[in-house]
């Protein structure tokens, strides 16, 4: 008796109720994994390998990067508005920094309660498509009782370095940077978020943002197995070790993840995975990129994944030593060539 022939007898020995299962459960599985499949297909091939010493430019990145971090995670340390006087001292900072660099600063003052909560703005005029904008982003506030180095410090750090570095370029979009007030609870996903704000005023005023990228803790990477973790059902496509980065977008934003994904790929070695997903799924929407999403803006989170990642997480214990300055460095450098390319 051939196999054909074997497995049609025993099939006809399963109940009817038992062969719907055999084919309901199944069909259910590729149900849910074939469309994730193709959520999270990325163009290119993440970076495996060693890296060499950094290069001049990295250097030069991860100074700036570890000056900018231990100001905001070690020296202010905790800043949003419970904790009166900090988020004005992070902001009076910024604004420092950003008109060091000769910069005129835009300001954009709104109110929680009595306490006036400002987004700090610059611009890199762009050149033959100077209407379009490519925005950049991070939140400059911590969550309360935490030291906030890689929450945020890292995204604003990374920020400060690459509007330092744009300043002398020319491309073809307009740049901005921006750095937004109150991210953190209880102010997140509501109408005192800073990005909120900004995002509702850009679409009042019919700003063409062609892309925004959140940059939202990306400073904390670990090579050891069992240092990543995942929301369900992603860990059925990833692997077990923080060592990437990873950029993340909404399925709206399907087409401008793989953009950037596919420029950091083609420019730098360094791990990288990428995803664009329902905004349901636990942690996709995690930041600012959610409040332009709200106003049919494309956007992405640059991330380290926060808290599938770093046990430091909104506590005290986010300080700047816990940070990995020389894969920050190339990570940053990565986004440079990655804005590069949206900006042309």
């Amino acid at each position: 008796m051939d196999w054909a022939e074997r497995a049609k007898q025993l099939w006809g020995r399963v109940s009817t109720r038992n062969r719907r299962r055999l084919v309901f459960y199944p069909s259910l599985v590729l149900a849910v994994l074939l469309p994730l499949r193709w959520l999270t297909y990325m163009p290119g091939e993440s970076y495996h390998g060693p890296f060499g010493p950094l290069n001049l430019e990295e250097e030069l990145y991860k100074t700036d990067l570890e000056k900018h971090v231990r100001m905001l995670g070690g020296t202010i340390g905790d800043r949003n508005i419970a904790r009166p006087g900090t988020l004005e001292k992070t902001r009076d900072y910024l604004e420092k920094e950003l008109a060091s660099m000769n910069f005129v600063v835009t300001k954009q003052t709104f109110y929680v309660g009595s306490v006036a909560c400002d987004n700090l703005s610059v611009d890199i005029a762009g050149a033959a498509k100077a209407q379009e904008i490519v925005l950049v982003g991070a939140h400059y506030d911590s969550a309360e009782d935490a030291a906030g180095a890689d929450d945020n410090g890292s995204g604003v750090a990374a920020t400060l370095a690459l509007a330092k570095v744009f300043r002398g370029k020319t491309p073809g979009r307009t740049v901005r940077f921006v750095l937004f007030a109150n991210e953190e609870p209880p102010y997140f996903w509501t109408d005192t978020m800073g990005s909120v704000q900004y995002a509702r005023a850009a679409r009042a005023r019919g700003d063409a943002i062609v892309a925004m990228l959140s940059l939202e803790t990306i400073g904390y990477y670990k090579e050891e197995a069992g240092t990543q973790h995942y929301p369900f059902p992603m860990s059925a496509f990833y692997g077990d070790k923080g060592d990437f980065i990873g950029f993340v977008g909404n399925t709206a934003s399907r087409g401008l993840v793989h953009e950037i994904i596919g420029a950091f790929r083609g420019n730098t070695q360094f791990p990288s995975e990428g995803a664009a997903l329902p905004a349901f799924i636990a942690g996709v929407g995690w930041s600012d990129q959610w409040s332009f999403w709200k106003e049919g803006y494309p956007g992405v989170m640059v991330t380290d994944t926060a808290p599938f990642r770093n046990p430091n997480y909104h506590t005290k214990s986010d300080l700047p030593d816990t940070l990995d300055y020389p894969r920050f460095a190339r990570v940053v450098r990565g986004l440079e060539h990655v804005i590069d390319v949206l900006a042309r």
